[in-house]
């Protein structure tokens, strides 16, 4: 009877390459301080004057150069050499990764081109509808799962959310220059059923948007603030909308949006006290929170709200954590929009809520300005 013999194929032993001659680093950052920023897959390590150096490495025993930020494995020290530039490793011997591609654009900036080129797709065809992940990925030549992730991270919500945005903007627009089914239209949607269902989320129909305001007299001034120029309007009955950007105009063509059939009247005299009330709200006034307020809102928004009341000055929630304060722990999409729809930030404080990795996730006015709020907070709170 035959017998099949085993063997096992010998191959020659692996030996670390030998790279050109590689001119040493200079004026840069230590070899020790690269080393660190390789472990921290950090893509700059510190330069002796405290700026940041950019940097590549090569590892002999496979020939390869890399960013520091490269995902692969990282190699033994023994094993690395640091290049000022992918062309002086190149220049050494070595080859560049296909997984970190040295030789092109910061993987940052690259990502940031990538989401700018849906971002100008999505406002230029809000129009025509929904658009599908799976379109959006290919305009960025990323996996759906990966753009989905990197937008997010730049823009703060999905492409999905931003194409909501966009659309209600339009139809918002749409709706003063014409009947609520013209606008239906104009803004993208499919059907009139569409812009109605939305009612539970915002508390009124179309047609009571496009009169929002009516018969009302509102009176508004715009001050500077540690988060650019703000804008505060009353009504009689107290405030009903506080808004941050750096252009006037713009936050009057804001107020005009919210309130298209009201009086609005510039009053900087009458609503003084409102604005500096508001202003000491950012360093937590004990009179901002008599700040008497004047807002539409739903039942499940006046839950949502007053639980954002009650998070203590200087800390944070979840919007898991702050579904489950208000007995709706499923209801977590459902008090992000509520918090976004929240037009009296930051005295009804929505910037106090935050990912479930406790990242800064999207505001109204920026995250960046989020970003101050949180950290004025916790400074009055050290102090």
């Amino acid at each position: 009877m035959a017998t099949l013999s085993l063997f096992t194929p010998s191959f020659p032993p692996l030996t670390a390459m030998k790279p050109h001659a590689i001119a040493a680093p200079t004026h840069l950052a230590s070899d020790e301080h690269r080393w660190l920023a390789v472990l921290r897959r950090s893509d700059t390590a510190a330069r002796p004057d405290g700026s940041g150096d950019r940097f590549f490495y090569g590892v002999t025993t496979t020939g390869i150069v890399c960013r520091p930020s490269c995902p692969s494995r990282r190699p033994r020290r023994e094993n690395t050499l640091f290049f000022d530039s992918v062309h002086q490793a190149e220049a050494a011997g070595f080859r560049t990764c296909q997984r970190c591609r040295p030789a092109g654009p910061p993987p940052e900036q690259e990502a940031a081109a990538r989401v700018d080129r849906v971002r100008r797709y999505l406002e230029q065809h809000a129009e025509e509808g929904a658009v599908t992940l799976a379109v959006l990925a290919t305009i960025a030549e990323l996996s759906p799962f990966h753009l989905q992730r990197v937008f997010r991270a730049a823009m703060g919500v999905s492409p999905a959310e931003y194409a909501r945005r966009l659309r209600a903007e339009r139809f918002a627009e749409a709706l003063q220059a014409g009947s609520v089914t013209e606008a239906v239209y104009a803004a993208g949607f499919q059907s009139p059923s569409q812009v109605y269902a939305k009612r539970a989320a915002t508390g009124m129909t179309p047609g009571a948007r496009k009169r929002l305001g009516e018969h009302q007299h509102i009176r508004y001034s715009i001050v500077d603030s540690p988060l650019d120029r703000m804008l505060v309007a009353a009504t009689d009955l107290g405030v009903c909308l506080i808004a941050f950007d750096t252009s006037d105009d713009v936050l009057r063509e804001e107020l005009h949006s919210r309130f298209a059939a009201a009086e609005l009247e510039e009053d900087n005299g009458r609503l003084a006290d409102h604005a500096k009330t508001v202003l000491q709200h950012l360093s937590e006034s004990p009179t901002a929170k008599r700040l008497p307020l004047h807002v539409r809102a739903t039942a499940f928004q006046q839950r949502v709200w007053k639980a954002l009341e009650a998070i203590p000055h200087g800390e944070t929630r979840t919007y898991a954590q702050l579904a489950a304060e208000i007995g709706a722990p499923k209801a977590v999409r459902a008090v992000g929009s509520a918090c976004g729809a929240n037009p009296v930030a930051p005295v009804v404080p929505c910037h106090r809520v935050v990912g479930s990795n406790g990242s800064l996730t999207g505001y109204r006015w920026g995250k960046e300005r989020k970003a101050k709020l949180l950290e004025m907070e916790r400074a009055g709170k050290d102090a």
